[in-house]
């Protein structure tokens, strides 16, 4: 007997409590049904316990995102509380002017740069929309810029949107998992639209591995791509700024947001670009949308011979812009 024990005392590991180690002891000591279901119903009350704890936390990562239910083709299908960013709100773009009765921003002189953990607090998730509507103006149109861009504490592109006047394309770029960053070019012919001086809506879908760019609720292209690498908040946030020398490009702004949802650029409908009376004029919450000054135009950019799908307009009002 003190020999076992002593030969017990040798082959055990200084201070071994895994719980490998308790649970193959606790195997051992079952012999029986009645034990085997005991020790099971423990094994999953444990889980299950593990389980909600991991699931009661909360990510604030998104805050709450206040917009209007009508940018909504169904608004069945998406989330009842919408989460993500306003960047025209968090670069302090509050005074602009009205052009065409649509109240919009120009961009002045100073450059539009900021810390990254102030406009992401919490970071940014890996798969989001960037939903924007924007006109070019004579000056600019055939210039290179950022859309968007969140580069490091060294420089590099963590991850950019930048639309070329000059090749009229738009090019999505990010961070890769191997810190190397990685570029993709969208060419369809559709993009030309963006170009013509018009006001126009564009959106990026990012998901972990595809890309999609929608021009005025349009699906126009999609790409597959490699994963991306987790976006850091030390560095730097831009937007609207040219790629030659950091400057604001002088075009019109209406808005720029950050859905912590892929598919919301999918959903958005461009009920904007032609009908002020387009849906219910509520935001998300129920809550009377932030007042602006003027009203939208009847019509700026899409053919009234190709109406735009999903979008709840009257019927009357776009064969009444049709005809003129």
């Amino acid at each position: 007997m003190d020999s076992d024990r002593l030969h017990q005392q040798k082959t055990r590991l200084p201070g071994e409590r895994c719980w490998s180690g308790l649970l193959f002891s606790v195997w051992k000591e079952m012999s029986n049904l009645r034990r085997w279901t005991a020790f099971l119903w423990i094994v999953n009350l444990v889980c299950c316990t593990f389980g909600m704890a991991v699931n009661e936390r909360t990510d604030d990562t998104c805050p709450a995102l206040h917009v209007e239910d009508r940018r909504f083709s169904d608004s069945l299908d998406r989330p009842l509380a919408l989460t993500g960013f306003d960047l025209t709100e968090k670069f302090l773009l509050r005074k602009g002017t009205v052009a065409e009765d649509r109240p919009s921003f120009r961009l002045g002189s100073s450059p539009l740069i900021k810390p990254t953990e102030l406009v992401f607090s919490h970071g940014l998730p890996s798969e989001y929309s960037f939903v924007t509507i924007f006109r070019l103006r004579r000056t600019t149109k055939k210039d290179r810029w950022f859309l968007w861009h969140i580069f490091d504490q060294t420089g590099g592109t963590q991850v950019s949107v930048v639309v070329d006047g000059a090749k009229r394309v738009v090019e999505f770029s990010f961070q890769g998992l191997q810190k190397n960053t990685l570029h993709y070019t969208f060419k369809s012919r559709d993009l030309h639209a963006l170009f013509d001086r018009q006001w126009h809506k564009l959106g990026v879908s990012v998901q972990r591995t595809i890309v999609s760019i929608y021009v005025d609720c349009k699906l126009v292209e999609r790409r597959l791509t490699e994963d991306k690498n987790d976006i850091k908040r030390i560095g730097r946030t831009v937007i609207t700024t040219r790629v030659e020398d950091g400057r604001p490009v002088d075009i019109e702004l209406q808005q720029i947001l950050i859905y912590c949802d892929p598919y919301m650029a999918e959903m958005e409908n461009c009920c904007e670009l032609l009908e002020s009376k387009c849906g219910a004029n509520k935001t998300s919450d129920g809550t009377p949308p932030p007042p602006v000054t003027g009203q939208l135009p009847l019509m700026l950019s899409q053919p009234a011979s190709k109406p735009l799908d999903g979008c709840p307009c009257p019927v009357e009002k776009v064969r009444s812009i049709k005809s003129n």
